[in-house]
């Protein structure tokens, strides 16, 4: 006998999401497939390799200063990443809880500057790897009904 497949539930191209833990209300992501990590734009990185802690300042409303938000994470390493213009760096990661529609789960999230880009968080593949199925020709499929407030709590 076969098992069954999980069958996954959708998701468009750019979402409403948020991190709880980061105090992170509502942040526009954009769901990237060619991506493979995830990505948020903080700017004021320090890292404290002693400590294992990372600071950083998240600006969450896209093409806006404010709100800031002044915050520190657990440095779980640091990774080469090529960009989409094929420049390599050398980026802070931190495992945070993220939440999309109703579910909660933790991911791998880089920290860099991302003030040229479109949006202040992209969710590459390996987050969404195994929960979801990207529909790119929608939006907010998931989180069409949520409150889009702006920011912080």
């Amino acid at each position: 006998m076969k098992k069954k497949k999980k069958e996954l539930d959708s998701i468009g191209w750019r979402e409403w999401v948020s991190f709880p833990e980061l105090k992170i209300k509502t942040i526009k992501a954009k769901i990237d497939t060619g991506a493979r990590t995830s990505a948020l734009h903080v700017s004021n990185i320090k890292i404290f390799k002693r400590t294992n802690k990372v600071t950083f300042t998240i600006h969450p409303v896209q093409r806006k200063r404010n709100p800031v938000i002044n915050t520190t994470a657990e440095l779980i390493g640091e990774r080469s990443v090529k960009s989409s213009n094929g420049d390599t760096t050398i980026r802070p990661v931190i495992k945070i809880k993220l939440k999309i529609g109703k579910r909660v789960f933790s991911i791998e999230l880089t920290l860099v500057n991302r003030d040229l880009m479109g949006f202040r968080l992209l969710l590459g593949r390996s987050a969404m790897k195994k929960r979801y199925l990207v529909n790119s020709g929608q939006s907010f499929l998931i989180s069409k009904d949520i409150n889009k407030q702006k920011g912080t709590k």
